[in-house]
């Protein structure tokens, strides 16, 4: 048997206390990105992605996608990043990064992946990239306007609705 590597989850990112990103640290984020977008397992739609995600306390998660013969069961590198951040216990995000193979234009996060990054809040920044290193910011919630989100659970609503067989 030999011996076990292991790999950390994270990263740690020193000097980006606040959460307005310097043009240097979204140059970094969107670098992991790319970096993230090589591992991708792509062998049926040959579209690599990747993705950088920049927690609140500045520890970077990345994702690559990831397909499946199966296609609904595939997962978005976007999704990826934001799984390997929760089950270490984050939950707040500044930014992701968002990286492919398109040099034509940004790339931009499918519509189930808009909705997995409302689940952690409106207002973080979105970084799509093409790959030579520009990008594009907008926020999750230009992204998915009039969203649904965890707040809208704790509403009022209607309970008496007959169940009807």
């Amino acid at each position: 048997m030999g011996n076990i590597q292991v790999y950390p989850e994270a990263m740690h990112i020193e000097d980006c206390s606040s959460r307005q990103l310097s043009k240097e640290m979204v140059k970094k984020l969107v670098l992991q990105s790319q970096e993230a977008k090589k591992r991708a397992y792509c062998p049926y739609s040959k579209f690599r992605v990747g993705a950088a995600l920049l927690t609140m306390d500045n520890y970077v998660f990345t994702g690559c996608n990831v397909e499946n013969a199966c296609y609904n069961l595939g997962v978005c590198a976007e999704r990826n990043a934001m799984s390997k951040a929760v089950s270490e216990g984050y939950r707040s995000f500044k930014a992701i990064a968002i990286a492919s193979d398109m040099d034509d234009h940004f790339i931009s996060p499918c519509g189930g992946c808009r909705q997995f990054m409302r689940e952690f809040g409106p207002n973080w920044d979105v970084y799509m990239s093409k790959p030579d290193g520009s990008y594009r910011k907008m926020r999750v919630d230009e992204l998915l306007p009039a969203s649904f989100g965890p707040e809208d659970l704790s509403m009022k609503k209607v309970f008496d609705i007959p169940n009807e067989y």
